[in-house]
């Protein structure tokens, strides 16, 4: 009795034609367990599955889909980055007035180690008069983008988002941070000219430095009296308050940094010229972001992330938190499907026989040559049978037919 041949490995068309997405579950489930992934930690999305559609997986099933949905989404991002780099084209219209601030969070890696996640965020900015004359001052549209890399590859990869909110054409653009020079590099790169706004809690800060270094305790009233002449005033005359401590007190070598420190942004603490002109003075935009967007997924109790995982994470992350998960799926799915079709062109070619290159005419045997017959074989005289040792012997129906025949 003869062998079957083997088949080759092939898909059903279906998968395809129905958008299937990679693994066992349908593209409804898919995107479920990876939206609820991306809001709460792997464990939860998966009870929470089980709950709400009745579809039973691991959290080990939720971390893998929802990390490579994430990863996805990176490469899509970082393609765009370089499709922008070499096609240099137009950036949309941007709104009238935006701001943006940058900002970094610390996040916990494995091993006891901690990293810090640079994020972006942009919105619109809007002041309207009240009715007892003051201006009140409101940042919406927020959009995120955020990962855990260098600040140089942060200011390039961030342009992703900068093109995609028309940054570049915007009128008036405000950057509302903090003093760190990084930053200053970022502004360079993506908007130079935008008004640069030290962020009033960090000035404050530094005051407050002071006023504990000289005044212990006591100083609260002087404190409130520079904070208020600074926003109200600006910067000069609370420059020179410093000064005069500083020449009092020499042996403080705290007080001479923070006074270097604010000298050195004076251009950035015009305080009253920002508020006249609407913008906010205070980057509490970013620093909701790092809270919402990073912390509140990558900082949760017990949780420690390789490096690996984080920028998965965090992409799907900005897209949740700016409210465009409808409009960025279905580029996750594609992507997905993408690496899939990928992974089967290479399956097929690693199974596909490899052709075996023709033997020159000068290395066939004799028996091979052109018009000469190779020799005739006679027939079998018995049929095959299997030596004792074959396997086939030692498979349950190789043995049940084996002692059948012994019988007969």
């Amino acid at each position: 009795m003869g062998s079957v041949p083997s088949v080759a490995w092939a898909f059903s068309p279906l998968d395809e034609e129905l958008e299937l997405l990679p693994g066992c579950l349908t593209p409804h489930a898919h995107e479920c367990l990876v939206r609820l992934g991306t809001w709460v930690p792997f464990g939860k999305s998966a009870q929470m599955m089980a709950e709400i559609l009745q579809v039973e997986v691991s959290p080990a099933t939720s971390r893998r889909y929802t990390e490579a949905a994430g990863a996805a989404y990176e490469a899509v991002q970082k393609e765009e980055v370089d499709r922008i780099e070499r096609t240099v084209p137009p950036a949309p219209g941007g709104a009238d007035r935006q701001m943006f601030s940058v900002d970094g969070a610390m996040v916990p890696l494995v091993k006891g180690e901690w990293a810090e996640v640079k994020t972006l965020v942009v919105g619109e900015v809007r002041a309207t008069q009240q009715s007892d004359g003051s201006q009140q001052v409101d940042t919406y549209q927020l959009s995120y983008f955020s990962r855990l890399t260098d600040a140089d590859n942060f200011n390039r990869l961030a342009l992703v988002e900068t093109q995609r909110r028309g940054l570049e054409n915007t009128p008036q653009v405000a950057a509302v941070v903090d003093g760190a020079e990084w930053i200053q590099g970022f502004i360079d790169t993506h908007r130079p000219d935008a008004v640069r706004i030290l962020d009033f809690p960090h000035a404050a800060q530094r005051i407050g430095q002071i006023s504990q270094l000289i005044f212990d305790d006591a100083g609260e009233q002087w404190l409130r009296a520079q904070l208020h002449t600074l926003k109200h005033e600006g910067p000069t005359a609370v420059l020179t308050e410093l000064e005069h401590l500083a020449q009092t007190h020499p042996d403080q070598p705290l007080l001479t940094e923070n006074l270097a420190y604010l000298h050195k942004r004076q251009a950035q603490m015009q305080y009253p010229a920002y508020q006249t002109q609407g913008w906010p003075i205070g980057s509490g935009a970013v620093e909701s972001a790092n809270k919402l967007v990073v912390e509140a997924r990558l900082k949760g109790a017990g949780m420690h992330w390789s490096r690996s995982q984080v920028n998965p994470m965090l992409a799907l992350r900005n897209i949740v938190c700016s409210d465009r998960w409808s409009q960025e799926w279905p580029q996750i799915a594609e992507r997905l499907r993408h690496q899939t079709r990928q992974h089967r062109r290479q399956q097929q070619l690693h199974r596909r026989p490899q052709p075996q290159p023709r033997p020159l005419l000068d290395d066939l045997p004799v028996a091979a040559l052109p018009n000469e017959p190779p020799p005739p074989t006679s027939p079998p005289d018995k049929p095959y049978r299997p030596p004792a040792n074959h396997p086939w012997r030692h498979s349950p129906v190789g043995r049940a037919r084996f002692r059948s025949q012994q019988k007969i």
